[in-house]
């Protein structure tokens, strides 16, 4: 999928503290529901990651990530999607 520099431009890109992981067994495909602190304006938010192959829930809690909020949350794999999360 490809969006155009405008559209790219309103979306709203915000860095949290990842602070707990769970296994997620209702996936289709092994993933973990992380909770994201994103500070007091916007509480936390929970998304899944299909990221086991990669990351343990030990690495992850602490670690920082940056999300694009979707601008209408939609629901997916039994939680509400933020939309998508970069972890550095």
């Amino acid at each position: 999928m490809t969006i155009s520099f405008d559209d790219f431009l309103n979306i709203d890109i915000r860095v949290g503290t990842i602070i707990d992981v769970q296994e997620f067994p209702e996936s289709r495909k092994p993933a973990y529901k992380l909770f994201i602190d994103f500070g007091e304006e916007i509480g936390i938010k929970k998304t899944s990651a299909q990221i086991t192959d990669h990351y343990t829930p030990e690495t992850l809690k602490g670690r920082q990530i940056a999300a694009g909020q979707n601008r209408y949350p939609r629901s997916g794999g039994g939680g509400i999607a933020i939309g998508q999360a970069f972890i550095y």
